[in-house]
């Protein structure tokens, strides 16, 4: 195996290796904490783009206790998400939903990624294809010569 092949299998791995000790590293959370987590990610229905666990708003403190409650009878996520979608509308959520039109907010950055990359790798295989002592055609010399103001377009003439 080639040694520029090797590198890059060696940062493969130890990518997966990270991102296997990352999603690993979770511990389990308390009730309390989770109930705090998932506030972060709802929206005060009275505050600009704020979360319902940032916000001092009577209604925020009202949210962050029904959450609480809710997770205190046992009811999961997505339970609680959908009783505040009920309740106060898609518009609560500070995160975007991934299906229908929200779901451009998930793929737009990743596609645009994703194309941005595949233009590099193209750009830098057509350049490494090209020979690296290309010379410059009739047409540009003779082109430099009349800039430069000598009559002969390959230089060779006046002994400069």
């Amino acid at each position: 195996m080639s040694r520029r092949r090797l590198s890059w299998v060696a940062l493969a791995v130890v990518l997966a290796v990270a991102l296997v000790v990352g999603m690993g590293s979770r511990e389990e959370q308390t009730r309390t904490e989770r109930a705090r987590s998932f506030a972060d990610t709802v929206k005060c229905p009275t505050c600009r783009s704020q979360s319902v666990a940032d916000s001092d708003a009577p209604v925020a403190t009202a949210i962050r206790a029904d959450i609480d409650a809710r997770f205190e009878e046992g009811q999961n996520e997505e339970q609680v998400r959908q009783y505040l979608l009920a309740t106060y509308g898609d518009e609560v959520l500070l995160t975007p939903p991934r299906t229908g039109v929200g779901s451009l907010v998930w793929i737009l950055p990743v596609a645009g990624l994703l194309i941005a990359l595949g233009a590099l790798a193209f750009t830098f295989r057509r350049w490494r294809l090209e020979p690296a002592g290309r010379s410059a055609s009739a047409a540009d010399r003779e082109l430099v010569a009349s800039a430069m103001g000598t009559s002969d377009p390959h230089g060779e003439g006046d002994g400069r």
